[in-house]
């Protein structure tokens, strides 16, 4: 039997509006969530100019509100923390080790709904008896959500909020994972990040746990950079928005590492114009990466890359759903991973609009909304 229930469904043409839509009883292999709290991030704000009308968000954690026949390992009551990046475990990719890319089930890679997927079947989600797509398949920002069970990782923390738990579903996995799965950051090395929002806390964060000795943090802000030395940075550098490619503070940053350049700088600031800065920073034989998700064409001075450095763009921190979200609950748990720390407002769903306003002004390390 299907319920109603509010939810922010986008046009495609960048508005959206708060709407009562329709949520069926869960198919065989998925769940029903409630949804407690959705974290927000630029995805969310760029998805309102995708073309095509559909339920919003793509963080999210709630309770197991109904399960599909097939779902054993789930059970009413449940919480959950949900995840975009559904490995099917048998294509190319998901056996070589890529599971944030799986040829089947991958939003952002061509699978089933998502900004460059297509919408191959009926999603149990209607709006006015019309069949409604959830962005990258969970659709976040709604009271409840269908979603296939692989989507959902059980919250094992008593401790750990919604709210809190909710973020680790991209931006803290995003972070965290750049680190530890695709950069591989040693032990005593030097990092940069560029750009302290959520993204940038967990970039520092996932650095402090795999021991890097120094870490510097780069912003515009000097509220944000108070927080990054609160998270972990070790140094921190106030940018100014008229330094090009940020090469004023790569001069600082090769003065702060015996003018050698850092091990490693990660970019985590969405600036198209950014998007070579890390090659500026790091050292030769560096390694620079673009965490963000910087889609536009840019143009990169190849002295940059002089000598042997390295440029990686990898999704989602190469996640592991079932490795990697228990991996950052058992840090929140032991106290190397902050996280509630990292929400600085928490908003109704009626307040999407400023919630939005919040972040796009770079008021907000994390904003969520709380139902």
């Amino acid at each position: 039997m299907s319920i109603n229930c509010k939810a922010a469904v986008t046009n495609g043409k960048g508005d959206f509006f708060i709407e009562t839509i329709q949520v069926a009883d869960p198919a065989p292999d998925e769940i029903l969530v409630q949804i407690k709290a959705a974290g927000l991030c630029h995805t969310d704000y760029d998805s309102l100019s995708w073309g095509k009308t559909m339920v919003i968000g793509h963080e999210g954690a709630g309770i197991v509100a109904k399960t599909g026949s097939a779902v054993h390992d789930l059970k009413v009551g449940d919480p959950v923390i949900l995840n975009w990046a559904m490995p099917c475990g048998h294509c190319f990719q998901c056996e070589d080790g890529n599971q944030h890319i799986c040829e089947n089930n991958s939003p952002v890679t061509g699978g089933m709904h998502g900004p460059n997927g297509g919408h191959a079947h009926e999603t149990g989600t209607t709006l006015n008896g019309v069949d409604l797509p959830r962005s990258f398949n969970l659709g976040t920002l709604a009271e409840y959500t269908l979603v296939k069970a692989a989507a959902a990782i059980l919250n094992t923390s008593p401790k750990l909020s919604f709210e809190a738990a909710s973020i680790i579903g991209c931006g803290v996995m995003t972070g965290y994972g750049s680190v530890v799965n695709a950069a591989k950051v040693k032990q005593g090395s030097s990092v940069v990040v560029l750009g302290t929002g959520g993204v940038g806390l967990s970039v520092i964060q996932g650095a402090k746990v795999a021991g890097a000795a120094r870490i510097i943090a780069i912003d515009i802000n000097p509220k944000r950079l108070e927080m990054a030395l609160a998270f972990g940075a070790t140094d921190i550098i106030v940018a100014d928005k008229a330094d090009e490619g940020l090469l004023n503070a790569a001069r600082t940053v090769k003065e702060m590492t015996g003018k050698r350049g850092a091990d490693y700088a990660f970019e985590c600031t969405a600036i198209p114009q950014l998007g070579a800065a890390p090659l500026a920073m790091v050292r030769n034989a560096g390694t620079a990466v673009q965490v963000s998700g910087i889609e536009q064409e840019i143009v990169f001075d190849m002295n940059l890359f002089e000598w042997d450095k390295v440029y990686i763009n990898p999704l989602y921190g190469k996640c592991r759903p079932k490795i990697d979200f228990p991996a950052i609950i058992g840090l929140y748990n032991d106290g190397s991973f902050l996280l509630e720390e990292m929400i600085t407002r928490r908003y109704a769903l009626s307040d999407l609009k400023q919630a939005f306003n919040d972040m796009l002004q770079g008021k907000n390390a994390k904003g969520v909304i709380v139902f």
